[in-house]
Order: C-alpha cells, then sequence, then structure tokens
C-alpha cells in the first residue's frame, strides 16, 4: 500500500470508530500513525484529512445531499464516511481530483461493494465539476433560515450558532459569530507551558501574550521537547494555563495553604497547580471519578516533586466532606466542550441541548459543594470549557444568590489582565460579574470561562 493510501485508510478508518463507536479522534490518531510508520508528510496529510473533515461534516452533509439527490441519512454510514472524505478533498485541499475520488471510490467499495463504489463515483465526480465557491452558494441556498445557513456554512449545529451568538452578545460582540465559527474550523498551533519554578521555556521560544509560563516553540519535535524535560514541558493550551493561574495568582498565597483540584482528570491544570504550590509552599489535593481519568492524573504529576494525593470519588461527596477545609479549589466542570471544538471538532455533532440541564444542574452542585469546603477568605476558581451562558454566568448567579453576603466576586478579568504581558481585551459582562471568556478567535485559545468566588 501506497504511503497516501495508506493515510488516507488510516483517516477512513478514524473517522468510521468516531462515528460506529464514539472513539475520539486525538486519542485514536496518533496510535494508528505511529503504527503504520509514516513519514511525517504522510502524518500531517492523515491529520489534516481525519481533522478537516470531521470540522467541515456538517457542511460537507450539506454538499452530499445535494449532489446524491437524497438524505445523507439514506446512505449507508460506512459510504457515507469514504463520501465525507473524498469531499474535503475535492473542497479543501489541493489533493489531485483523480486521486481524491478514485481512493474514495474504492474506500466505498470495500464498504459496501460495486454498488456502493457506483454511487460513491457518481456522487463525487459530481461534486469534482463545481468550484467550492460554487458550492458553498449551493449549500446556502438550501438553508431554511439564516440560523440553518450559517449552520451549514460554518459546519455547526444551530443551536451552537445560537449560543454563540448569545454569549457574544453578552459582551456586547455579536457580531463576531461568523469570525468565532471560522476559527473553530482552523487548526490550533501546539501552545506548551513551562510549570512555574520547575522549567524554562527553550531558548528559540515565542512567550504567549497572555499565560506567562506558555510559550510556542520556534520549530523542532514538541512531543521530543516535552520528552525531554521530565514531564516539567507540556503541551497545554493557554486558556487551560490561565484557569488554573487565576485561581493561584488571585490573592498572595500564605505559606500552609491547602489547595484541591475537585475535578482533576486529566491533570493538566493540577500540574501547574502542583508547581505553584510547591513554589508557595502549600498543599495540594486532586481528585477524579473516573479511575481512569485519575491515573491520567498521576502521571501529570510526575515532573513534579512534591506529594499530591489523588481520590477517585464523586466530586460533591469529596467537598461535602470536607466543610470549611480548603483555602482554594477549582472546580473544572464537567460540560458541553464547546469551547474546544477546534481540538475536539467531533464533539459539536455528539451533544445536544438536552444534555444542557443536566449538566447545569451538575456544575450547581459541584459548585456549592466547593464553596461548603472553603475557609473563610478561601478562594474557589470555577471553570468550564464552554461559553455557553446556561453553563456559565447562570450557574454562578445562581451560587452567588445561594450564598448571599457570604460570597464574594473577585474580577477574574482584572486578575488574568495582571498575569498578562499583553491586554486580553476581556470586555464586561451583561451579567456585571468579573467572569473572564476567552475565545479561540480572539485569544487563540480555547473558550474557556473562568469566575472566581470568594467565601467571606
Amino acid at each position: 500500500m501506497s504511503r497516501p493510501v495508506a493515510a488516507r485508510r488510516i483517516a477512513y478508518e478514524t473517522l468510521r470508530a468516531v462515528h460506529e463507536s464514539d472513539a475520539y479522534a486525538n486519542l485514536l490518531l496518533p496510535t494508528a500513525i505511529a503504527r503504520a510508520d509514516l513519514s511525517p508528510a504522510d502524518a500531517a496529510l492523515t491529520t489534516e484529512l481525519t481533522y478537516g473533515t470531521l470540522r467541515r461534516q456538517g457542511t460537507y452533509d450539506a454538499v452530499i445531499a445535494i449532489a446524491a439527490d437524497r438524505p445523507v441519512s439514506s446512505i449507508d454510514p460506512a459510504v457515507l464516511d469514504a463520501l465525507r472524505l473524498g469531499v474535503h478533498q475535492l473542497l479543501s485541499t489541493r489533493v489531485a481530483s483523480h486521486a481524491a475520488v478514485n481512493e474514495s471510490v474504492e474506500l466505498a467499495r470495500a464498504a459496501g461493494g460495486r454498488g456502493a463504489a457506483g454511487f460513491a463515483n457518481a456522487v463525487l465526480r459530481r461534486v469534482s465539476r463545481d468550484t467550492p465557491g460554487d458550492w458553498m452558494t449551493h449549500v446556502a441556498a438550501s438553508a431554511r433560515s439564516d440560523d440553518e445557513q450559517l449552520g451549514l456554512l460554518f459546519s455547526h449545529p444551530v443551536w451552537v450558532v445560537r449560543a454563540f451568538r448569545r454569549a457574544l452578545a453578552a459582551e456586547g460582540r455579536a457580531e463576531e459569530l461568523e469570525a468565532l465559527l471560522t476559527a473553530d474550523n482552523a487548526s490550533p498551533r501546539v501552545t506548551m507551558a513551562a510549570l512555574p519554578g520547575l522549567a524554562d521555556a527553550p531558548d528559540d521560544a515565542r512567550r504567549t501574550p497572555f499565560s506567562p509560563i506558555g510559550f510556542r516553540l520556534g520549530g523542532g519535535d514538541p512531543d521530543q521537547t516535552v520528552r525531554g524535560s521530565e514531564g516539567r514541558i507540556r503541551v497545554q493550551d493557554e486558556g487551560s494555563q490561565l484557569a488554573a493561574l487565576a485561581l493561584s495568582r488571585a490573592l498572595p498565597v500564605a505559606e500552609g495553604e491547602r489547595w484541591l483540584d475537585l475535578c482533576a482528570g486529566p491533570g493538566g491544570k493540577t500540574a501547574v497547580l502542583a508547581a505553584e504550590a510547591l513554589a508557595h509552599g502549600a498543599r495540594l489535593e486532586a481528585n477524579e471519578i473516573s479511575p481512569a481519568r485519575a491515573g491520567l492524573v498521576r502521571q501529570a504529576l510526575a515532573g513534579v516533586p512534591l506529594e499530591v494525593p489523588v481520590s477517585e470519588a464523586d466530586g460533591r461527596a469529596r467537598a461535602e466532606a470536607a466543610p470549611a477545609a480548603y483555602d482554594r479549589i477549582l472546580v473544572d466542570a464537567p460540560c458541553t466542550g464547546l469551547g474546544a471544538l477546534r481540538r475536539r471538532p467531533e464533539a459539536r455533532w455528539r451533544k445536544s441541548p438536552g444534555d444542557v440541564p443536566a449538566l447545569t444542574t451538575l456544575q450547581r452542585e459541584l459548585l456549592t459543594a466547593a464553596v461548603g469546603a472553603l475557609k473563610p477568605g478561601g478562594v474557589v476558581a470555577y471553570v468550564t470549557c464552554s461559553p455557553h451562558l446556561a453553563e456559565t454566568s447562570a450557574v454562578v448567579g445562581d451560587i452567588r444568590r445561594e450564598w448571599g453576603e457570604a460570597l464574594e466576586e473577585i474580577s477574574a478579568r482584572d486578575v488574568i489582565t495582571g498575569l498578562s504581558d499583553a491586554d486580553p481585551a476581556l470586555p464586561a459582562q451583561a451579567d456585571g460579574s468579573g467572569r473572564a471568556q476567552l475565545w479561540p478567535h480572539r485569544h487563540n485559545t480555547d473558550g474557556m470561562s473562568i469566575s472566581l468566588l470568594r467565601r467571606v
């Protein structure tokens, strides 16, 4: 099997696992690429084919439905993934049209036989006859509403488009919606973190504008840099770095403070907090309900010479069992993950509006339990990788009303601005809170929401 054919085959098999088994591309793909011993160029092609197809799936499904003159729900799923992969190559890459069509037809043949191959050939040749711009015009004309048109053109479910618009409008910036949707469909740059007090960025690295521990490599292999650091340099989104630092640096640290990372998996923020705790003489504990993710937390902590016990309990019970015990608590709450669609593009197709009520109930319960576990004067950071207002301002507003004057807010916007070399331009929120909302299109980070609350 030639290298380009192997690259397409791996991309296709990853798409099938994502759609058939709810697998995650970011977990499957590196192992598959290593097993196939692909060259760097072919590994990059495989990655682009996989993530590009997943990011633009909604648009490609609209194209396929028009070219096939039938809804994609009527197409065999295995054949549909071959078509999606072919359409991505035809409309969004420089792959030669004949190669894109022929290899995708062969994938369809293997999945469904001669009939499937003939169908795929007809659809893809129809797609190849028009330009990408023509197809966007066709797709736009097929929409039944303005929001559906945005969803089809930018490959986002309509409910996500509307949630993003409301979140941007809360900052008076609804006009940035298309820029945000565009950013979600771009490959994120690799950002690194040097654990504070334990590592420094390489000499050729470029500092990130907002996190004081973040950098981007001038060149070279990030994995090699990580391996050579003994766990003290890691790949980590700048927004994730800021979420941890906002808690550790919101107020001066007194020696002997007791900290808790309540929902710690997979451990990136925990490692930053551990380094900060080590530097200031604080103690850190971590909790993660999933045993597999708790194992990842322990791995993430391996580079920090600090004993950090990791419990495996429901975060609500874990916090309720320790009333008024902690000086700082991080609640990196389970959420829709709508702020990380650049990195996990399949997530946009797996979540629905029906998921939000259960998540917000859990978020409120976790945050309530965490506030109860704070000492007087203690601080909790409530963090979600989502800008959805139900998961951010609504949850914090509910908790503030519940606790009344026993809880005050520290402006996370001011804290993050104080950490940053550049002005992060964090506008005020419509609810009057000090919540900081980071954005892919504005900050080149995941869409992280950060609130800081202090128990009086």
